[in-house]
């Protein structure tokens, strides 16, 4: 019982941590006249809520998803295109790009997940990299330069967004509204559901479960909480870029989640604070920041196979009477 006890309270203790370093930065930022860790921060935050989004889908559902920015992108370019035609509505942006990535979500979910293993994996990837290139080739959106934004999605009064402060807490409080839902969506009968499919679909097909409904319902869900953290994406860097949707990006996300542990949300914002951190540290020191970080990731994999944070729950999990 008091390994038991100390596990779970290891548990509870890094979740705090987490949660209190990014409540804190704005007031850490505020003190010592470096708005920068702000900035930083809140790029964190909005790949932290990309990555939990896969790892909804990826650690509960088993969908190896390598084209998972493609989602990321289409937010980005919700706000880009919008603003472009002077549309600069916050609402407008969210709605459309939640609408538009479940659209997405559903014409290529209906051909990726009557797939699976590499085939889902390959299939993810074309579809990212077909949508990649479309924006590429639309030189009236800017094509491979980009599309720059000339100012951040209007909220109305109640909610400026162009005030640094606002926004950051704006981000920290969807992604805190997004773990807990996501927690009790992956323990509903949706999320049990779910979890069984990963295990054995043939069997839970053979129950009675309607698995390609359950697993495309999760799958778009998935999209349209990426395509909100694109939409954070744009405006903070008040660009949009194909760069957004490259299959590179759709494989950092990969990295966050394995690297906190693919059978937890808040592992996922674990892996994006870490690697992030460590990426922005090691970019001042050397060129290639992969060069070092590729290695001590493979490192960490090898050691704690249910990444940093989730090795955490491994352990309690094994030590329960």
């Amino acid at each position: 019982m008091i390994r038991n006890f100390a596990w779970r309270s290891a548990r509870g203790v890094v979740a705090l941590l987490v949660i209190l370093l990014l409540a804190l930065v704005p007031v850490y930022s505020g003190a010592t006249g470096e708005p920068y860790f702000m900035t930083l921060f809140l790029r964190i935050m909005i790949f932290a809520l990309a990555a939990l989004s896969l790892a909804f889908i990826l650690g509960y559902g088993g969908m190896v998803s390598f084209g998972h920015a493609l989602y990321l992108g289409v937010g980005a370019y919700s706000v880009g295109i919008l603003s472009f035609h002077g549309i600069t509505a916050g609402w407008m942006h969210l709605a459309t790009a939640c609408v538009v990535s479940a659209l997405v979500a559903v014409l290529t979910g209906l051909v990726c997940l009557r797939t699976s293993g590499m085939a889902f994996i390959m299939i993810t990837l074309a579809f990212a990299q077909m949508f990649f290139f479309l924006m590429v080739s639309l030189r009236f959106y800017g094509g491979d330069d980009g599309l720059t934004i000339g100012r951040r999605s209007d909220f109305g009064a109640w909610l400026d967004i162009r005030d640094t402060r606002q926004f950051y807490y704006a981000v920290f409080a969807l992604l805190m509204v997004s773990l807990y839902f996501g927690a009790l969506f992956v323990h509903s009968r949706f999320g049990m559901v779910l979890r069984g499919c990963k295990l054995n679909e043939r069997r839970m097909s053979a129950l009675g479960y309607p698995t390609l409904r359950y697993r495309l319902v999760a799958y778009v869900v998935s999209a349209v909480v990426c395509g909100v953290a694109g939409v954070l994406l744009a405006n903070l860097s008040r660009f949009a870029s194909p760069e957004f949707m490259s299959w590179s990006r759709s494989g950092d996300l990969i990295l966050m989640v394995v690297l906190g542990g693919v059978n937890s949300l808040l592992g996922s914002v674990v892996g994006a604070l870490v690697f992030m951190s460590l990426e922005e540290v090691l970019a001042r020191w050397i060129d290639h920041p992969m060069l070092v970080l590729g290695p001590a990731i493979v490192i960490v994999v090898l050691t704690l196979k249910q990444g940093l944070y989730g090795s955490l729950i491994k352990r309690e999990a094994r030590r329960q009477p």
